[in-house]
């Protein structure tokens, strides 16, 4: 069974779990009392990359690297994410780290609160604000999500370093196809169901995006109500959510080499954020979202009430895929067997806040 490294970023720091010869084993909390919002494993390198955006109530946030799969960090000098002065503005938190696509071999995005993009052109020690996004025509105009005005997604485009597609709470999609000198909202059939006009050109709540890995114009949408997906890189969107118990949640995550497949979490409601039906169940579409499918097989039976947030979803890049998600009681389960089956790693964590997972040697 290949090996495979998961990071578990929590309220209360970051854990990190070794699968070697089908046996976990858990470390952690590295960063203990800080709060781990992103994270990432970067393994265009000759050896992988960890980065982790923690948030110190003392000391703030900031963006740590690690080259040795975690057992050492380090901290640039000066921060790596820092907005200039003449934006008026400071950084709250690093909500998203993404390596771009093999393309761009050095680059890192990195998508903070307050609703800013950066871009780092050394594998994430130093990073750039995207000044086009920042100053979008309609900023002044977006509104905060529940959780603030974040630049939470960043998604790439294999074959073109210049598409950058993000998704900002609560303003929409944006896309740039410049490298991120213009940006366009991209938004078309995505309802915000909390407006008077719900489908404006911006300032719909996008809870997640996910790229589809054979279809690089597939595009899997998890909104604030309605599942989406998209045929033409983001341009349009189709309601894919019918035969969920919900079409709410945060997460959505595709698998790692198969067309056509992604898994959700449903939660019951934006008034009502436990798992729909009170079920622990992972749901996966097999045909793009045509149809869905209950993965309980080793989950939880009885009534349950974890949810799973935006980034506490993902995939590994092994064969068959492993997919793991951490809830907010401080649970952590994984599927060796691409969500067939699952087992649980562990309990009693704190609130687990994202979660990534890659295939090491």
């Amino acid at each position: 069974m290949t090996d495979v490294i998961l990071a578990v970023g929590t309220r209360k720091g970051l854990f990190i779990g070794r699968r070697r010869r089908g046996a976990w084993r858990l470390s952690g909390p590295h960063f203990p009392a800080q709060a781990v919002y992103s994270l990432a494993i970067d393994t265009r390198g000759a050896r992988p990359r960890l980065l982790a955006g923690a948030d110190s109530a003392h000391w703030g946030p900031s963006v740590f690297h690690s080259d040795d799969l975690g057992e050492t960090w380090q901290e640039p000098a000066r921060p790596a994410v820092k907005y200039p002065e003449d934006t008026g503005t400071s950084l709250e938190r690093v909500w998203q780290l993404h390596p771009a696509g093999p393309a761009a071999p050095e680059v890192v995005y990195a998508g903070t609160e307050p609703g800013g993009l950066f871009r780092s052109e050394d594998r994430g020690e130093t990073f750039e604000l995207v000044r086009a996004l920042w100053e979008h025509p309609s900023r002044e105009r977006w509104v905060p999500g529940g959780g603030g005005l974040a630049v939470h997604t960043v998604v790439t485009d294999p074959r073109d370093a210049a598409a950058v597609t993000v998704a900002v709470s609560a303003a929409g999609v944006f896309r740039s196809r410049d490298g991120g000198a213009s940006w366009a909202p991209s938004n078309s059939g995505v309802k915000a169901v909390f407006l008077p006009d719900q489908h404006p050109e911006f300032g719909q709540c996008v809870h997640k995006i996910a790229p589809d890995p054979v279809d690089h114009d597939r595009l899997y949408l998890q909104n604030h109500w309605g599942v989406y997906r998209s045929d033409d890189a983001g341009a349009t969107w189709t309601d894919v959510g019918g035969g969920l118990p919900s079409d709410f949640g945060f997460a959505v995550a595709a698998h790692p080499r198969r067309g056509d497949v992604a898994y959700l979490f449903p939660i019951t409601a934006d008034i009502d954020r436990v798992p729909a039906g009170h079920r622990c169940r992972v749901f996966r579409t097999s045909d793009a979202g045509a149809s869905w499918e209950p993965l309980s097989a080793g989950l939880p039976e009885e009534d349950h009430y974890g949810t799973v947030l935006r980034d506490a979803l993902s995939v590994d890049d092994a064969d068959p895929a492993g997919v793991y998600f951490g809830n907010r009681c401080g649970e952590l389960y994984a599927s060796a067997d691409d969500g067939d089956s699952w087992r649980q790693l562990a309990s009693h964590l704190p609130d687990v806040l994202c979660v990534r997972a890659a295939a090491v040697a």
